[in-house]
Formats: structure tokens, sequence, C-alpha cells
């Protein structure tokens, strides 16, 4: 009795300090490859899986979870978007940003929309779930790669960085929508702000970016690979 008393107790224990994840991103094979790999670790458990924002924020609400692994590209609300709406919802909630785009493209303005960290998807296996238990800490995640360019940004002018990492976080959100094509309309209705506030916003970021229409936001969108 005594055996099964404290086999209780260490499986209690295991249960207490099991990791759970959401993984989200709208390709299955993808899921089921990172699925596969985290459940070798023992403290690591994907408990649900999402293909798009509406089933990230339905499971965020039936489900207890200590971390959100969440691509950037996803159809419907981006990835973008997802994290501002989980940055409101579940603010406690730590957000990994796993993503085919490059570091330098997305990562510092992610960072400072509330991410907990950002990891490429050519990035090890083994980085994945360092970042993972890194973020669920209560710390940001750094690769190495970024860490650098972090630390080299300190002694750059701002001129000499891309235009989209002067924009502030909600500028950079409504860039993005308008480079995709969205129309004023459709972006106020999505992020629940007037149409007159969407525009002030377009005005600001076409002006910081010394650009003049939204053929021109896409142009630069498409040429520094912020979209596909």
């Amino acid at each position: 009795m005594l055996e099964n008393i404290r086999a209780g107790a260490v499986a209690g224990s295991v249960a207490s300090t099991m990791i759970r994840i959401l993984i989200a991103d709208d390709h299955a094979v993808v899921r089921a490859g990172l699925r596969q790999f985290i459940a070798a670790h023992d403290d690591l458990s994907v408990v649900v899986e999402a293909s798009n924002g509406a089933e990230v924020m339905e499971a965020i609400r039936k489900t207890e979870l200590d971390v959100v692994v969440l691509d950037i590209s996803m159809p419907g609300r981006s990835g973008i978007d997802i994290l501002n709406s989980l940055r409101q919802t579940c603010p406690g909630l730590p957000v990994l940003i796993l993503s085919g785009f490059a570091e330098e493209q997305y990562a510092v303005n992610l960072l400072r929309a509330g991410a907990a960290g950002y990891l490429n998807k050519e990035a090890a296996a083994t980085q994945l779930v360092a970042a993972i238990r890194t973020v669920v800490q209560g710390r940001k995640y750094v690769s190495a790669s970024l860490a650098q360019l972090l630390a080299e940004g300190l002694s750059v002018k701002d001129l000499d960085q891309p235009i989209h990492t002067q924009l502030s976080r909600r500028e950079f959100q409504i860039f993005s929508k308008l480079a995709k094509g969205e129309a004023v309309t459709q972006i106020a209705e999505e992020l629940f702000l007037s149409v007159k506030t969407v525009s002030t916003y377009r005005t600001r970021i076409l002006a910081k970016m010394g650009l003049k229409t939204n053929a021109d936001l896409t142009y630069y969108a498409i040429k520094n690979q912020l979209i596909n």
C-alpha cells in the first residue's frame, strides 16, 4: 500500500510539472512533426492543436495551457492579430512564435508586441524545446543569431535599420494588413477601430516610411520578405 501511495505521489508530481502546449499552425504535417518530437520529452505535452485563429481563441477558453506555439502565417486572422488578442485575453500566457520568416524581418516587432520568444522553423528541434522551457519560466527566449542582431542594433543608427522596425506595434499590425491588400474598412472592423482611426494610422505609416500608396506598402513588404 505504501508503494502505491508513493507511486501516486510521483505521478502527481509529474502531472504538476507537465508543460501543456497549444500548437497553432495551418499545416497538419508541421503540427504532426512538432507533436511527435515533443512527445519524446517527459515534461512536455501537446494538449491541443489549432489550424487558424478562431481555433486558437476557442482552445484557450476551454483548455488549461502553459504556452502557445504560434505560426504567424495562417488563414484568416494572421498570427500577429492572434498574438494581440492573446495579450489582451490571457496576458500571462506566454506565446512563442515559430515562423518560416527570417528573424531580422519580424522578430523585433513581435517581441515588442508581446511575444515571449521567436524561433525560425529552420532552427534545430532542440532549440524549440529550450525555447518552450524558457518562456514557461517567464523569461524571453532569444536565439543566438537574434541576440547578435539585437546587439548590433544597439550601435547602429535607426536610419540604417529597415524602415518597418521604426513602426509602433499598432502601426506594424495595420501596415501588415494594408500590405496584404486589406481595405481600411475591413481593418477597422477586424481591430474594432473606427475607419477614421485606421485612416489616420495609414497616413502616419506612409509618412514614416516615406511611401505614397498601398501599392508601395505591398511592394516594400514583398521586397523585404514580410509577406509571401
